[in-house]
């Protein structure tokens, strides 16, 4: 699994990567995860906020960034791949 946080480089889209970085550490998920500031590819994906994070390329819809709803939507991207 690969999961991307794309953001501005602003103190919210830091956060969101490291709760991110701490999800997967906690739950032992084999993920690679990234931190872009780059916001061409925000704009290439046609979103006009951030941050954004991606999990396998796919944007996800985050609620919140803590780490409640990280997990669910990390553990949602799990499941809905071994269908």
């Amino acid at each position: 699994m690969k999961i991307s946080v794309l953001g501005s480089g602003c103190a919210t889209c830091r956060k969101l990567h490291e709760t991110v970085i701490a999800v997967v550490e906690k739950e032992k998920i084999e993920a690679e995860v990234e931190y872009s500031t780059d916001v061409t590819r925000i704009v290439q994906l046609g979103l006009m906020h951030s941050p954004v994070l991606l999990i396998d390329g796919k944007p996800c819809d985050l609620i919140a960034y803590s780490e409640k709803d990280v997990r669910e939507v990390l553990f949602s991207a799990i499941y809905q791949g071994q269908n």
